[in-house]
């Protein structure tokens, strides 16, 4: 997996001694996550930042941070990036109880198993984040935010980094 995410730029040949673990802080899944990943004993160190977040922003300006939000993205400190059930899987291989059931997903037969989990996941956030229901905001990762009391607003992505597109 860790070859997908980082062809063409070598990084799949430096060894990670360190993880950020980029989460959508508004959702309680996420957050429940990163509390049950903080308590576990870590084999590589694990560092959790919430997505979107001006931390996030100025340590991984080359990232699409509207994508963070959307879905999981790890990245390893020799610049690997991991997105969806691959950095579910790159965080269960940094924790020491975990690491085997890692490998295991990471088999194609495994791999079709840590999909499933992850589709499921999504499906659970979408149905009970709080931002999506309850009178309160709506707030899509590229840049569309609902809220009942105002319609629909844009506001796009800081662009400080030039990585944005002018059209």
């Amino acid at each position: 997996m860790a070859a997908e995410a980082t062809a063409g730029r070598g990084a799949a040949r430096v060894p990670v001694r360190g993880l950020t673990v980029l989460y959508d802080a508004r959702c309680s899944l996420c957050a429940f996550v990163r509390d049950w990943l903080v308590r576990q004993r870590q084999l590589v160190p694990l560092d959790l930042v919430p997505a979107g977040s001006e931390d996030a922003r100025r340590r991984f300006p080359g990232l699409d941070h509207r994508a963070t939000l959307d879905e999981i993205t790890v990245v390893g400190d020799g610049g690997q990036v991991y997105r969806g059930p691959a950095a579910w899987v790159v965080c269960l291989w940094a924790l020491r109880e975990y690491r085997s059931l890692a490998h295991r997903l990471s088999t194609p037969a495994g791999a079709a198993l840590a999909r499933g989990a992850v589709l499921a996941a999504a499906k659970w956030r979408q149905a009970h984040t709080a931002d999506r229901w309850g009178g309160t905001a709506y707030r899509r990762g590229d840049g569309w935010t609902y809220d009942p009391r105002r319609g629909w607003s844009y506001d796009p992505a800081g662009c400080d980094s030039g990585a944005c597109s002018t059209g």
